[in-house]
Order: C-alpha cells, then structure tokens, then sequence
C-alpha cells in the first residue's frame, strides 16, 4: 500500500497549568497518537501544538523533544480565547507518511477532551 501524508489530531484536557502536568499530558498525548496509528518518529513531518490561553507554565513542544522528536519540526500556538470553550486544553495536529487511508486514522481524545470531538473520541 502506498503511503501518504496523512492529519492525526488529538488533544488532552489538563489537570492544572503545570510544567509537570503540561510535560507528562503531551508525553501521554502524543505517545498514544503514536501507538495507535503505528507511527515510529521517522514518520512524522511536522506538529503544530495549540493550548488554550489558560495554559501559560511551559511548551507542549518542548515536552515532545523528550520522546525523541527533537529532529521534527514542532511549533506552539495559542488556541483562539472563545469565551464557553473547554479550559486547560492541549491540541495536536500531527502531519506523518501512513499507509493508512482517511477512514482509519485513528484521531486520539484523552480525559475530557472526549467532549470537544464525541464523533471522533475512542
């Protein structure tokens, strides 16, 4: 099967704005992004992380050097400030060869981000 570049998305909803919390959510975040679409590191392109503007202690990005992604290009952004959105969020866009089609990209949503995608939540 030819291999394309594919968009896994996912995010975690944190317990407080932590440099520990925002480090162990992205490791756990990320890992299972990994694991559940079969990516190895030498797949990846690119991820761009987002968090919500109440998440300010460290960089999701940096926390994803730690499991060997120091190679990858990696940015942060600000999640847009919307007044009834979920608080303490961090959001993966990850770009990555797969021979996967569409349909079985397996998007990750852990703890209560669950309810920002009820369609796409495992």
């Amino acid at each position: 099967m030819t291999e394309r570049v594919r968009a896994f998305r996912g995010a975690i909803q944190l317990s407080e704005d932590s440099v520990e919390e925002i480090t162990e959510s992205t490791v756990e975040l990320v890992g299972e992004m990994l694991s559940r679409n079969e990516l190895a590191v030498e797949d990846l392109v690119s991820v761009i992380f987002t968090a919500t503007p109440d998440l300010h202690a460290g960089f999701p990005a940096a926390a994803a050097r730690g499991l060997g992604l120091g190679s990858i290009p990696l940015l942060c952004a600000a999640e847009l400030d919307i007044e009834a959105a979920l608080p303490r969020v961090i959001r993966v866009l990850m770009h990555a060869y797969s021979p996967r089609n569409h349909q079985e990209v397996v998007h990750v949503y852990l703890r209560g981000a669950q309810a920002l995608r009820q369609d796409l939540a495992q």
